[in-house]
């Protein structure tokens, strides 16, 4: 039996009561081999898919107690731990990097040891480390022709890890994500879930490509499933991270539209083009607060360089979305092609997705029956509507950043994004309610169309490298100490599970999390001053390091700690079947041993070495609450 039980919108632990995941994702550091040197701007072995390991990711085992004892002490109960489909099958379909899945265990085991819950995160970001993220093996770009080395040539793809990137010369922050719409993830992303209807003509090894693709990818995770189906903390899978549409649904070939306009932004149209060795006037987009404009127009592939593999065409022009005319002029030939299937629209949530978790959901529990599935819907949608019959054990895992933060790497209190309006919201009491707001709306998602099944924010967090990294010079984390703690404000005041982004082992000042420059990790050796303290190299403690209920006999009313104050305040209603108490994660961090406990009803006991609080209600009061402070 899993360790955690779903009933409802509620996590449960054997007793009944509810309980609440306070968790971190571990780590960033996942996305790019151990055997890499992710710092280098020029990454040796970059292209190499074979003579590589991903053992020791996030973490040597021999670094592991060190690890775990400081997430415990933190107050952290839950693990989002990543793993990626390159890390289990790099060296070829079908071949699975045993050591690393022996790795994966003794690590996965060491966590239970130290009292965690987790499920399994498959990783991804735009497909795959050969198009700018991670995820993908490079063999599933090469099986349906793609020649990896030549994707920055032909504005195929950004990668950070190449020549003519350095750190005199960085790409722009945060421009990864262009990533998503340009040829090879947005290729990749629209064969894998929906190549049967968009790409009939492509077939691999006689295989339909999405067929192919999918067969192979479930396959990976049901060999995780196998390794780790004995522990019974890990109570499920994520089904992918930050997946896209691709190209489905999209109704003008001859547009750049994207969530983040940043550089070139070549059109769909364009971007085949450009694979295929035709030279293309692109325009160049710059991002500000109050939106995106076109700055200039640049010419790309000059060199008339294909994408594809000699022996392989355009996977589009093989079927029927563009040609060449008599002249030699780009044709459209299939405007509709990627919104109509024999004259119906097409919904990707309907006709992609969701059959997408039934067939993943079926493939992981015949590995193990009792898996809870953790779903996540693509980037910047709505999550579809699945039947009751389909929605047993599954949980809602959507992500959410303050993207102003997150983009500008500035935190502006009064400053926020309103992506549904599609506007920027001024002052700090609308942009506090407008946090809460997002946050409400993703736990309605979850009642209207996974019939009232849990949310948990599988992801949110701010960057540390706040304007040009001033805090590593000054040690004055301030102003990254007030974002993340209206994160989690915004968080509480919704009674949300999450699981932070991120704790990163091997996080440095220079090169943050060795991602794209990205720096959101909550620890950083570069801060770990004194390594016998526990505490040295957190970061922003004062905003991670608090109070909350962990396990609650009833339902929660209110939620609410003040940081400054250090004032903690809760209450729920009991429920008359429970008979265990409510306990609470107290950090010594933040609260003498002689802490004052103020409260409804009911007796205490302290147990300071756990730093933990037990609450035996009295039954006979209906609406219980406590007050703790010091």
């Amino acid at each position: 039996m899993k360790n955690i039980l779903i009933k409802g919108e509620y996590f449960k632990d054997a007793q009944g009561r509810n309980l609440m995941l306070r968790g971190i994702n571990l780590g960033g550091n996942v996305k790019s081999p151990f055997s890499v040197n992710g710092a280098s701007p020029v990454q040796e072995g970059l292209y190499d898919n074979r003579a590589i390991t991903f053992v020791g990711r996030p973490f040597p085992l021999a670094e592991a107690d060190e690890h775990f004892n400081r997430l415990r002490k933190w107050g952290f109960n839950f693990l989002r731990l990543l793993v990626s489909w390159e890390a289990i099958e790099h060296q070829g379909p079908g071949q699975y990097d045993e050591a690393y899945l022996d790795y994966l265990y003794q690590l996965v085991k060491k966590a239970g040891g130290y009292g965690f819950n987790l499920f399994i995160d498959p990783h991804q970001d735009v497909w795959s480390r050969f198009t700018g993220g991670d995820g993908a093996p490079r063999w599933t770009l090469e099986k349906v022709g793609f020649d990896v080395t030549h994707f920055s040539d032909t504005g195929a793809a950004l990668i950070q890890n190449l020549p003519g990137n350095s750190p005199q010369k960085p790409l722009p922050d945060m421009i990864w994500p262009t990533n998503y719409n340009k040829l090879a993830c947005a290729t990749m992303f629209t064969l894998f879930f929906a190549g049967n209807d968009f790409a009939p003509k492509t077939l691999v090894e006689g295989e339909p490509v999405q067929d192919y693709l999918q067969r192979h990818y479930f396959q990976a995770m049901q060999k995780v499933a196998e390794r780790l189906k004995d522990l019974p903390h890990v109570i499920g899978f994520d089904s992918m991270n930050e997946p896209s549409v691709g190209w489905v649904g999209w109704e003008n070939l001859h547009s750049n539209w994207n969530l983040l306009r940043l550089g070139a932004m070549p059109t769909p149209l364009q971007s085949m083009a450009l694979g295929s060795g035709i030279t293309q006037e692109v325009e160049i987009w710059q991002q500000g607060l109050l939106g995106a404009r076109k700055t200039r127009t640049t010419v790309m592939n000059f060199e008339q360089r294909p994408v594809w593999k000699k022996g392989y065409a355009c996977v589009w022009k093989e079927n029927g979305v563009w040609d060449l005319d008599k002249t030699g002029k780009l044709q459209l030939l299939r405007p509709n092609h990627f919104t109509e299937i024999n004259g119906r629209k097409v919904d990707f949530g309907r006709d992609y997705f969701v059959p997408f978790i039934q067939k993943y959901t079926q493939a992981l529990r015949a590995v193990d029956s009792n898996l809870t599935i953790f779903i996540e819907p693509p980037v910047g949608t709505e999550l579809p509507s699945f039947e009751a019959t389909d929605a047993d054990n599954l949980v809602h895992a959507a992500h959410w950043y303050d993207v102003v933060t997150l983009f500008t790497k500035r935190y502006l209190p009064f400053a926020g994004a309103d992506v549904d309006a599609k506007k920027v919201v001024f002052g700090h009491g609308k942009v506090r309610r407008l946090f809460i707001k997002q946050l409400a709306n993703l736990k309605e998602e979850s009642r209207k169309h996974l019939h009232n099944a849990p949310t948990l924010i599988g992801e949110f967090g701010i960057p540390f490298d706040m304007r040009a990294k001033k805090a590593y010079r000054t040690g004055d984390f301030s102003k990254q100490i007030r974002a993340l703690n209206a994160n989690y404000q915004a968080l509480e005041a919704n009674f949300l599970h999450s699981t932070l982004w991120n704790y990163n082992s091997d996080n440095t000042n220079d090169h943050g999390d060795y991602w794209n420059g990205e720096d959101l990790s909550i620890f950083s050796r570069n801060q770990q001053t004194d390594p016998h303290d526990i505490h040295s190299g957190g970061r922003a403690l004062r905003a991670v390091v608090r109070p909350y209920a962990t396990r609650i006999a009833g339902t929660p009313i209110k939620l609410y700690f003040d940081m400054e104050l250090r004032i903690f305040e809760f209450e729920f209603r009991h429920d008359p079947a429970i008979t265990a108490p409510t306990e609470f994660y107290i950090p010594d961090f933040r609260y003498v041993p002689d802490y004052i406990v103020e409260r409804s009803d009911g007796t205490i006991e302290r147990n300071l070495d756990k730093q933990l609080l037990t609450w035996h209600h009295d039954p006979a009061v209906e609406l219980h609450w406590i007050k703790i402070y010091c």
